[in-house]
This record gives structure tokens, sequence and C-alpha cells, in this order.
């Protein structure tokens, strides 16, 4: 066997866990399986076509993929439920809480007096676009193409009862009408596109969308995992000889479609070059023509971003300043500048002097806590990086911020993470169930703080964890919900992967240098902290792990790769180290493969938890991955079903996901992706590399798998020495994003420490 450098050695393939714990690691040959589907949210490219209709999607949002027998509609939990007996979801209430803070930001928009010049000095492709947009706004286009916004809202931050209240889910969002579905249905049919995305096109495009479908056929993009050669095969069979690649509606709706991909990529903006570049790969034959009828018609935005903001004006009027033209979807521009202005509120609104409960705050913290304390009780934003330990100096900050009499509060991303920041300093905290809850809880009003009279929370103080994982939308809408004075603490570790969604927060808000940043002093304790440490460094180095916290299990195959696995989980690492199975992750780089998610919960399934399937494909007692929300995973338990769905347990709490949603919505969760794994930590993780997942490998790939290990860390080896080489060599994959040129205009860079 070759030997590697970095991890424990192991023994036999049968004594994998319980041999001697020597530290050789050995390397075997590449394993020749189908290529795995990789773990992609967020490092996808831009332009990368989505899976078909049909088949779902792979990204670790929410599940996809052809139903297998027992997994179709008609085998889901039985019943129709009733509008009046169903249970309102968490999804449901997420959604709803979302769609009302968006609007509350576009209100905001549209309140902004005064235009903001922009434009000076572009000539070519970059002013025709811009003329273009100026031309939709002055009304010099026809009534028919202009997008005309609604007249600005009343401000929502007004309401008769001053007095704060506990939070309420928020309202579920009405499902479609199913003369609605039933009519798209048709359409569908008649198009050849598969009758099951009915509910999906009814959903996206409204009431009318049976006949929004058969004028326009390519909106048919605008259902997620429907790709462009698609929506041709279903524009010809409803238009006949009017379909063609030059069809302005197939410009647009592929324009917007790319903006999609690109969002699902992580980026909230394309530089118009790309756009312009993926436009002509799918034969569309004018590109510059495509962009300028979305703009006009308000399916994108287009911003001129100064590559250098600070730079001073030309003196000379010919001269152009150097710009970057890009392209995005308004939902997420919005987002972005509403996140900036947010932050730039906090930081701006601060008074220079701390009150009396910050200096008693200050004083009641100790150690690396101490330091974050004094940060945070003269400013109103304060980044905080570090590990697994330094999540005690945030709880730290907590449990002194409530004993100073200060309203505070952590978010997390996972309800796993409800116990990892209240270890310690905050443990004691008596009022723990009121001063912990994850973000998607804050956001939808099921956990957290009640509001204030306009709306706000009702904070002093809020600490959210794992900030990496905060797309823009998510982190405006928390920001859009403090209130003046109110301090915001992110923390999180900046060497994990980057969010679900579209955004970079944290790693530009590190980046921008607007607030002070506090580095934790506090290393992660032991062989696997150590490994850790080192893989955030660029180095596998050479750990000893005397007592079995690493160990390597070299695979040939696939096949062997799957099997060790199972044998790990089911036997080894319960009797060796004595850790259940209940309590083991598996986590792997994508779903599809030989050796992805699905091969490897099916195997874990007929070992850990056999049965028939009889609830569309699961069984009580099986392990799943529950995804309320597109970019968030939930682990949870499946423990029955009944007319109104499959009753799951997610972190304790009961969960029912509707029969209608649980094939989109639930996979089984033995193995995971580790997007879907972050934000949490089990006892023992088995992470499984098999040989044809080599080019889905990055550092911050290998970092999040095996700091999902709390104890013990098992490696199922086939990727030879490409897994060093990913460690030192792959970095994320960049993402497109303005918040860093929209802070710097806003909020000047903080002063070094």
């Amino acid at each position: 066997m070759s030997t590697e450098p970095g991890l424990g050695a192991t023994p036999g393939a049968d004594e994998a866990v319980e041999g001697d714990g020597s530290t050789t690691a050995a390397g075997p040959a590449g394993a020749d399986g189908p290529t795995a589907g990789t773990d992609g949210a967020g490092d996808a490219q831009a332009a990368s076509p989505r899976a078909s209709a049909t088949s779902g999607a792979d990204d670790d949002g929410g599940p996809g993929g052809t139903a297998a027998p027992g997994d179709a509609p008609g085998d889901a939990p039985g019943g129709d439920a009733t509008a009046e007996a169903a249970k309102q979801s968490e999804a449901e209430a997420e959604l709803a809480a979302q769609r009302v803070e968006r609007e509350r930001i576009e209100r905001r928009k549209a309140e902004r007096k005064g235009p903001i010049a922009s434009g000076a000095g572009l000539s070519g492709q970059a002013a025709d676009l811009l003329a273009a947009i100026r031309a939709v706004e002055s009304g010099d286009r026809p009534a028919a193409t202009v997008f005309a916004a609604p007249e600005p809202a009343p401000s929502p931050r007004s309401a008769p009862d001053p007095v704060v209240q506990r939070p309420r889910p928020a309202p579920a969002e009405a499902a479609p009408a199913e003369e609605t579905v039933a009519a798209v249905r048709a359409v569908l049919a008649a198009g050849g596109a598969p009758e099951s995305l009915a509910p999906q096109a009814a959903a996206a495009l409204g009431e009318g969308a049976d006949a929004l479908l058969r004028e326009d056929p390519w909106q048919l993009l605008r259902i997620s995992g429907v790709r462009p050669d698609q929506a041709d095969g279903f524009a010809r069979a409803l238009l006949g000889a009017e379909c063609g690649p030059d069809d302005e509606r197939r410009g647009r709706a592929v324009t917007g479609w790319l903006l999609e991909q690109a969002a699902l990529a992580g980026h909230t903006a394309l530089e118009m070059p790309a756009l312009v570049a993926a436009l002509a790969q799918r034969a569309v034959p004018d590109p510059e023509a495509a962009v300028q009828d979305a703009l006009a018609e308000g399916d994108a935005l287009v911003f001129q971003d100064a590559l250098d903001p600070h730079a001073p004006e030309p003196e000379d009027d010919e001269e152009e300043r150097p710009v970057r033209i890009l392209v995005g979807l308004e939902r997420y521009a919005l987002a972005e500048e509403s996140l900036a202005d947010g932050l730039a509120r906090l930081v701006n609104s601060l008074s220079k002097d701390a009150p009396e409960p910050w200096e008693a705050a200050v004083a009641a913290a100790s150690g690396g806590a101490a330091e974050l304390a004094t940060a945070v009780a003269g400013h109103g934003l304060v980044l905080h990086t570090g590990g697994e330990a330094a999540r005690a100096e945030p709880a730290a900050l907590l449990a002194a911020a409530r004993s100073a009499g200060l309203r505070a509060f952590v978010a997390v991303h996972a309800p796993e993470g409800h116990r990892r920041p209240v270890d310690g300093a905050a443990a004691g905290d008596a009022d723990r169930e009121d001063s912990v809850g994850t973000v998607a809880g804050l956001l939808s009003g099921a956990e957290g703080p009640g509001r204030d009279a306009e709306g706000a929370l009702d904070l002093d103080l809020l600490i959210v964890l794992d900030a990496p994982q905060l797309d823009v939308e998510s982190a405006a809408m928390i920001v859009e919900a403090l209130p003046d004075g109110a301090r915001l603490v992110l923390s999180g570790d900046p060497a994990v992967l980057w969010s679900a969604g579209p955004g970079r927060v944290f790693a530009d808000l590190l980046a921008a240098r607007v607030c002070p940043q506090i580095a934790s002093r506090t290393p992660d304790p032991g062989p696997l902290g150590e490994l850790v440490s080192g893989i955030g460094a660029g180095e596998l180095g050479q750990v000893a792990a005397p007592g079995k916290e690493i160990v390597i299990v070299p695979v040939r195959d696939a096949g062997e790769a799957v099997h060790r696995t199972v044998q790990l989980v089911a036997d080894s690492v319960p009797r060796a180290l004595g850790v259940p199975a209940e309590q083991t992750v598996v986590i792997t780089p994508g779903h599809g493969g030989a050796a992805g998610t699905r091969a490897l919960n099916a195997a874990l399934k007929e070992r850990l938890n056999p049965g028939p399937g009889r609830f569309g494909g699961f069984d009580p007692g099986d392990r799943v991955a529950y995804s309320p929300a597109p970019g968030r995973t939930v682990p949870g338990q499946v423990v029955d079903a009944d007319a109104d769905g499959l009753h799951l347990s997610c972190a304790g709490e009961p969960v029912v996901v509707p029969r209608e949603r649980v094939e989109q919505a639930v996979r089984h969760g033995w193995a995971l992706t580790a997007h879907q794994a972050v934000g949490a930590r089990w006892p023992a993780a088995v992470v499984v590399l098999p040989g044809d997942a080599a080019q889905a490998l990055s550092r911050p790939w290998v970092y999040t798998a095996f700091s999902r290990a709390g104890r013990h860390l098992s490696v199922v080896h086939g990727v030879e020495q490409a897994l060093p080489r990913a460690v030192a060599e792959t970095l994320p994959k960049p993402r497109t994003t303005r918040l860093p040129l929209l802070l710097s205009t806003q909020v000047p860079p903080a002063s070094e420490a």
C-alpha cells in the first residue's frame, strides 16, 4: 500500500476502527465507478445545466431525482389533507416571512428620494444597455413593454399595540387552486412536458399560468430543474412553425434562466461578457439584444460598478472612468443593497459612549470573551472568527450580556447547533430556550424575541453563529429587523464551505474591513483539531491518533467503499468506540454515482432499518434529511405517516411534511453531502471519498467534511493523491457579488487595532 502524509493508518478492512491506531495513511488504487454527482451548492458553474425536469437536481438544498417505484407520489402517505386540518409547516412559515420581508425591502427602496447619478462617460454596449433602461424609466418605450413598479406602500412599522408580543408563525401561503393546476396540466400535456410539473408551474406563474404558458412557452424555464433544450421542445410542440431560436421570448427567458443558474452557483450578479457568452453558447442569435430586451421588460437589472470607487473623478470629460457592467435579478440586487444599507445603519447609528449595561457586560466577561465584549460594547457590527472551540466565546458573551440585563439572542444555522453555543459559560442560563434558536426560526417568527411597536426585533444584541452560511437574502432580512442602536455579532469559521444561496456575506465583510474583527486564539483540541487546523492552512499533515480518533480505510472501488462504510457505521465504530449508529454521520461529495448519498443511504437503510418503504419510500425509524426551503437541510427521523403527511422528529421538534411535498423535500439521511452537514456536528463521522469524486474535492469541502466529527473520524479513502492535492491547491470558486463595493461607499474602513 502506498503511503500518504496526513491521516492515521488503517488496519485491515474488518479491523478499521478496532486496530492498533497507528497513524501511517495508506492510499489505494483509484476507484473506477461512474462519475458521482458533486456536492454542488455554490460551486456549480453559472451556466451549467440543471438536471432534467423528470430527474430533479442534485443540489444540497433539496432532494431530487427520479423516484423509485416505492417513491411514487401515489405511494406517499395516503389521504388528502384538508386545509382546515393541516398544520402549518415550518417551510410555509419561513417562505411567507421571507416574502413579507422582501416586500418591506422593496418599499424601503421605493421611498428613497432622488435618482442616483450614473452612466457618466460610458460608451458602446454599456451605454446602449443603460439607454435601454432609461428609455423604460422615462416612458419612451411603448406602454406594453414598460415594467411598471407599484406605488410605494406605507411603511409597515406601525402597530396599534405598543406592547411587545411573542412571535407567531407567519400565515401559510395558499396552494394553487385545483382548477389552475388542472389547466396547467392540460397545457403541459399538449406540449409533451411532464404533467407532474403542473403544481410547480401553477405556483411559479400564478393565476392564469395556463394562458401564460400557451402565449410564452419558454416561461417553463421558471420551474426549477427545467433546461433550455427541454423548454425549446415544449415551445416547438405548442407554437409549431412560429417557434425559432431568434424568438425574443426565448432570449428573455434564457437570460433569466442563466441568472438563476448563476444564483444557484452563488453569484448575485454576472459580468456582462460572461452573460453574453453564455447566451451565445445556448444558440441565442443576438445575445446583446436579448439582454437589452430582458432589461427593458424588467426581468433583470444592470449595474455599473466603479473598479476603484475611491478614485478621483476624471478631469477630462472625455476620459472614461473604469467600470464593470453587471446584470442580476432584482430580488438579489434589492437584498444586497438592503444589506449594505442596513449594515451601514448599524455601524453609524451607535453612540460613541457605551451605556452602563454594556460596561457591566464587559466586566462580567473574561478571557477571549472579554476582548469580544469590549469590541461589541463600542461598535454596532463585529466579526468573530474561529473554529469549533471558539464558539465558547460568543456563548460567554451571551451569558455576560444577559446577566447585565441586556436583551440578547443567539441564532445558529442548524437545529443541532442549539446545544453547541450554550456549552460552558452560557450553559447555566435559566432562559436557555429563549436565548438560542435558528436563523430560519428567527426570520419566520417561530423562535426568538418579540417585535417592538415598529416591527423590529426586541433586542440589544444578536449573535449569529455559522455566519458563513448566510446568503444575501437571509442576511438582509436579519439586518433589516434589527433596531437602531442594536449590536450584531457575526461569528463563524471562514474556512468552511460558503452558503448554499447567493452571496458570500461573511467573506465579503471580512475583506471589506468595515468593522472590528476578533480572531479567536482558542484552538480546537486533540488530533482532530490538529488535523482540521492543518487543512485550513492548506496542509494535510501527519497526525498521531493514539485513541483511534482518526482512521483511514483504503478502498479500491466504489462498491468496496459502500461496503466498508456500512461496516463502519453499523459495526466497527459502535463496537470499538461506543458510538451508536444513530450518532454517526456519513459524508460524501455528491448525491449521484455508485458511492453517492443515494447508494449509501440505500445500503445503510437495508442494514440499519430495513423495510418496504410504504410511506413514499420511508419507514418509521428512517433517518432523513428534510429540506424545508432551498439550500437548507434539517436532519431528522421518520415517526409515522397519516392523511396529513409524513411525521418527522427534527432536533426533538415534530414536523409534518405534506404528502405532496415528501418526494421533493425529504431524502434518506444516514449519508449527507458536506453542504447538508455544515452547521452540525456528530460524535463520529465517516467521510467517503470514492475514486470518481476526486474532481469534486476542494480545501473548503475537505475542511467542512472532516470537521463534522466530534470524537472520531473515519475516511474511506479511494482518491489517492487527489486528497492532499485538493487541500493544498483547490480553493473556493470565486463568486461575483456587489456587497464590498456597496459597503465601501457608505462605511469607511475600520481603523486598525
